[in-house]
């Protein structure tokens, strides 16, 4: 398992256009990737679970990577969030 912590810069969060964004980079790889904010934590490749987790701009998160690509996984979220 991969993980990297971020605290997230878009205006509006992880809402509407950034979270089918992330869900687009999670998509692409077969690691199950997870964001968790505080206890809450959702899948990356679940509308209902990104937005259900209320993270908003300057929210420290951390994110996971565990699978096969998981290296190249976080280095694409790391590409994503930065």
């Amino acid at each position: 398992m991969k993980e990297i912590k971020v605290t997230v810069k878009f205006k509006e969060g992880l809402h509407a256009r950034p979270a089918v964004k992330l869900i687009k980079t999670a998509s692409a790889f077969a690691s199950v990737i997870t964001v968790q904010k505080k206890e809450k934590t959702a899948l990356a490749s679940s509308i209902t679970q990104i937005l259900g987790a209320c993270i908003v701009c300057g929210d420290e998160i951390a994110v996971r990577a565990e699978g096969s690509d998981e290296e190249k996984a976080i280095e694409a979220l790391e590409q994503f969030f930065a």
